[in-house]
């Protein structure tokens, strides 16, 4: 007669403390992986936002003095210079006594210093994104002048959710 032999419990004890040191090294192993899959979504997203607020900055005139048919420098009032330096991202908006709000700029100047967290994310018509595709994004906003009475650069940071600063410039020219 032939006996069948199973396994003892110190046997199946030993292969689940085996399986779960497996399972262990290869989820830790994994973890990094899963958080590297969300970063290409949410450079995209900064890339977006990024473009969409350049647009709307590069959309308005030069400077305060300039008017369809005349350039800053070349008309009666000096060109404008923003402001040298700005505080931290969510300070007040710049260029009055806080009065102004973002629908009323119409210069790229006015956007200097501006910080905007995920409630002050608008489109360029002034409609309101949607806070959830763009949950824990902030944008800030810089405008300087490069060249005399010609060229303003502006830099815009946009922090991802998970603090990843992606940058962009571009040069607004005095024409």
């Amino acid at each position: 007669m032939n006996k069948t032999r199973g396994f003892t419990l110190i046997e199946i004890i030993i292969g689940i403390v085996v399986i779960a040191i497996v399972i262990g090294v290869v989820t830790a192993g994994m973890g990094p992986l899963f958080r590297q899959t969300v970063d290409p979504w949410q450079q995209v997203r900064a890339a977006e936002l990024g473009q969409s607020l350049m647009n709307e900055i590069m959309a308005r005139k030069y400077d305060e003095v300039n008017t369809a048919s005349v350039r800053c420098s070349e008309g009666a009032g000096a060109c404008t210079v923003p402001e040298a330096t700005c505080a931290g991202p969510g300070n007040p908006l710049p260029d009055t006594d806080g009065s102004e709000t973002r629908a009323d700029f119409d210069d790229v100047d006015d956007f200097n210093c501006l910080g905007i967290n995920q409630t002050g994310l608008d489109n360029i018509f002034g409609n309101a994104i949607d806070t959830a595709y763009y949950n824990g994004f902030t944008a800030e906003v810089r405008v300087s002048e490069t060249v005399a009475n010609e060229a303003k650069q502006i830099d815009i940071v946009i922090v991802t959710p998970q603090s990843q600063r992606i940058e962009f410039s571009g040069v607004r020219g005095n024409w």
